[in-house]
């Protein structure tokens, strides 16, 4: 088997290059690189003492290497003004793409690019049951988001798949409530750099569906984030 296929990812930022590393064995991170582990087990570094990249979490790299991974996804970390990403081709206003959602928030949405796979025991991992009984393979999907400064990027409950954030620049929180309304939060997670909301906080529903509580991001400087979704293969 080979290792260290490394592709990019399409994602519209030519000023923040994207990869893919797959079957991973001892690749060195020159970085500086948010480094994100898209697998349900943690990915150990080469340092002493040990350190690990936690499940569906992430971190800023700069010259080390990671022992081994099924696969990693490799943003790299700049200083580059949030903002300039959206003049890239394949960017978009969500508006233009969901008529539906308001024209009036500035929340655009960058192309999304296939980023492998994982197995993933999807109510193990949602902390619905303490053991892994049945693996399921999960295509990854990723793209980019940008909000500028002061942005309620809207409240909402709905998704058809498991999805984890990483922040790239700027800072943000992802926020959740008990209603659509502001006024219910009841839980503000900061978001700096190299961060990623690591929990999935969305439950199994009987039907092979994902219930979400209302939740929204939320734009404290400008910032772009990267999604991670996790896709059940169509049947």
């Amino acid at each position: 088997m080979n290792r260290n296929i490394v592709r990019p990812l399409e994602l519209g930022t030519p000023q923040i290059p994207a990869l893919l590393v797959e079957n991973v064995d001892h690749y060195r991170v020159q970085g500086p690189a948010v480094v994100v582990n898209p697998h349900p087990d943690p990915v150990r570094l080469d340092v002493a003492p040990s350190v690990t990249i936690p499940a569906l979490s992430s971190t800023i790299l700069t010259g080390t290497t990671i022992v081994s991974a099924p696969s990693v996804i490799v943003v790299a970390a700049t200083d580059a003004p949030a903002a300039d990403v959206i003049r890239a081709p394949g960017w978009h206003l969500l508006s233009e793409l969901m008529p539906s959602f308001p024209p009036s928030t500035p929340l655009w949405k960058g192309p999304q690019a296939a980023a492998g796979s994982a197995r993933l025991d999807a109510p193990h991992l949602l902390g619905e049951r303490a053991d892994r009984r049945q693996e399921e393979t999960f295509d990854i999907k990723v793209n980019l988001w940008y909000a500028p400064a002061g942005t309620d990027c809207a409240i909402h409950d709905e998704h058809d798949f498991i999805e984890i954030h990483t922040q790239i620049t700027g800072v943000g929180r992802m926020q959740k409530f008990h209603a659509r309304d502001h006024s219910t939060l009841y839980q503000d997670i900061p978001m700096a750099p190299g961060y990623t909301t690591p929990q999935p906080f969305c439950r199994t529903t009987p039907d092979g569906g994902y219930r979400y509580p209302w939740h929204q991001y939320r734009a404290d400087t400008d910032c772009v984030w990267l999604a991670v979704e996790y896709h059940r293969p169509a049947r």
